[in-house]
């Protein structure tokens, strides 16, 4: 059975650099990605050039601005960083199958028997190295026989051994005397002062197989994924390098800094295991088609996407599945992007139902010189469950038809939310309150069922609501007989009432702040069956309203 090995790839400047990818312009400017911090924002990630400057993680941005006047910030937006992690994820499948994110940015792989396929340990990180290059990113690379060494690698080499400053003046000083001593000597010699040499030497980051001892011993105990107190404390007592800890007894360790710290150190040596979890890749459903011609023609395009979606439907339908919203991308001759996203109003796995929305946002596609591949993808894709129609040859044709007729109204709806968006389509179902204007609440038609029967009011509701609007009329609860309204005058012939309706004590709704109300439905001699409320007063002057019209 072959040693294992793990590649851990820290990439410390993720953040910032997925902005520099979106906005190269900004490639010389530093540039930082703030997050908050309680009523505090402080720096999350730093370009390189901003990193040059002397700014550090976490620094309060008001000292950032004040240490580095020409600044350039950005918000921190975690979704968009974990898809980006989750694209580098797909992207170091490559290297082998045995992959896992460690959020917010590295990526931990299992290389046992993959490495020979790239020339070994040093020309797979090679490869590693300038893809990152290319992508414009900035990577550590650590490689060793357990995920602790591994990950201490990526992040400390040898020339960090030198561990916080603590009150160890002596420890802290005979360094600095032996570098002046040997520099003093060599120049009465007529020679330069040696170099000197950081710890045992590795190639690269790779930490040679059975060699994790000596490959971490010389890295600061922060290498370990200690807290930050444990560390202070070990900094304190001169525990500075792992290899001064691996002297020690370990019960004296664990009694003093409890478990933890022992059980960190036994993972990073391999001495306690520490599995690799691999984040399945996610199902991804897109086909796309190259053409031998650049095409330009409207209806070029249609028949092609007829065939791809016709393909993306039948890889959709093995798996189980309905396309929600899908992207078609037209990529050009002269190396642009077109792209257009359209939503459906329900999952489907039909082409012929997913091909008129798709023809919709044709037009919106600049062919340009000519279109040289198209790819179309199901971003949104949900479960699709199996429908069967069982029962006598009547019953199986009132399902059809009750199927078809859905089909129609989901198809309307996924037809007019291309045009003007999906969130604008809506329908109202009813709603448990007694507060008329609050008895029915809107939903988005794409993502909510009609509702089957709507309840019947215990009193006659009006036809038509608005929020109501003044009347002029004597002050008194009584209904009157005569009232303008709308800039007209009124005579009353008949009024029915009235209906108590009180305010919601627990919620404060400025609309109902004039107290209970006694809802009158009153004729008028113009024919209009108005619904006016007299308002008792409360936070606000009584008086009356006019707030629906009957049919």
């Amino acid at each position: 059975m072959p040693q294992r090995r793990i590649l851990s790839l820290w990439f410390p400047r993720l953040a910032a650099e997925q902005v520099l990818r979106a906005e190269p312009h900004l490639a010389s400017t530093p540039l930082a990605v703030v997050r908050e911090d309680g009523p505090a924002q402080v720096l999350s990630s730093l370009s390189l050039s901003a990193a040059q400057a002397g700014l550090h993680i976490g620094q309060p941005l008001r000292d950032a601005h004040a240490m580095c006047a020409d600044l350039i910030t950005r918000p921190a937006r975690p979704q968009r960083e974990a898809a980006f992690l989750d694209a580098l994820h797909r992207w170091a499948g490559k290297f082998s199958p045995w992959v896992s994110a460690e959020p917010p940015d590295a990526l931990v792989i299992d290389l046992t028997g993959c490495a020979h396929l790239f020339g070994g340990e040093p020309g797979l990180m090679a490869q590693v190295t300038q893809d990152c290059a290319d992508l414009g990113l900035t990577a550590q690379v650590g490689v060793a026989d357990t995920l602790g060494a591994a990950w201490a690698l990526a992040r400390f080499t040898a020339q960090d051994r030198v561990a916080a400053r603590s009150g160890d003046a002596i420890d802290q000083e005979a360094p600095a005397t032996r570098a002046k001593a040997g520099k003093r000597r060599h120049w009465e010699r007529g020679g330069a002062a040696p170099a000197r040499q950081a710890g045992p030497a590795t190639q690269g980051n790779i930490a040679p197989v059975g060699q994790t001892w000596s490959a971490l011993s010389p890295l600061p105990v922060a290498a370990l994924r200690l807290p930050p107190d444990t560390v202070a404390q070990l900094n304190r007592l001169g525990l500075r390098r792992v290899g001064d800890l691996l002297g020690q007894p370990r019960a004296g360790l664990a009694r003093r800094f409890g478990r933890g710290l022992v059980d960190s150190l036994d993972r990073a040596l391999g001495s306690a295991p520490e599995p690799i979890n691999p984040t399945p890749p996610p199902e991804r459903f897109a086909v796309r088609l190259s053409f031998p011609e650049p095409i330009g023609l409207e209806d070029d395009m249609a028949a092609a996407l007829m065939r791809m979606a016709e393909q993306l439907c039948t890889r959709l339908k093995a798996r189980g599945r309905g396309a929600r919203v899908l992207r078609m991308e037209a990529y050009r001759s002269d190396h642009q992007m077109e792209w257009q996203t359209v939503a459906a109003a329900v999952a489907s796995a039909d082409p012929h139902r997913l091909m008129p929305l798709l023809r919709l946002k044709l037009p919106q596609i600049d062919a340009g010189p000519g279109i040289d591949m198209l790819r179309l993808e199901a971003v949104g894709h949900e479960v699709l469950h199996d429908r069967r129609i069982a029962g006598h040859l009547e019953a199986a044709r009132r399902g059809q038809a009750r199927l078809a007729q859905g089909a129609e109204l989901e198809d309307l709806i996924g037809r007019l939310g291309a045009r003007v968006g999906m969130e604008a389509v809506t329908r109202r179902h009813p709603a448990e309150s007694h507060i008329p204007e609050k008895c029915a609440q809107v939903l988005a038609a794409a993502w909510s069922e009609p509702a089957s029967d709507w309840p019947k009011p215990r009193t006659p509701r009006p036809l038509l609501l608005w929020p109501p609007e003044p009347v002029s009329a004597p002050d008194s609860p009584k209904p009157p007989d005569r009232f303008r309204w709308r800039g007209r005058d009124f005579a009353a012939t008949g009024a029915t009432g009235p209906e108590r309706i009180a305010p919601e004590w627990w919620l404060d709704d400025p609309a109902w702040r004039s107290g209970p109300r006694d809802y009158w439905r009153v004729e008028t001699d113009h024919g209009d069956r108005l619904w006016l409320f007299y308002a008792h007063g409360g936070a606000l002057s009584p008086g009356w309203f006019c707030q629906g019209a009957f049919a």
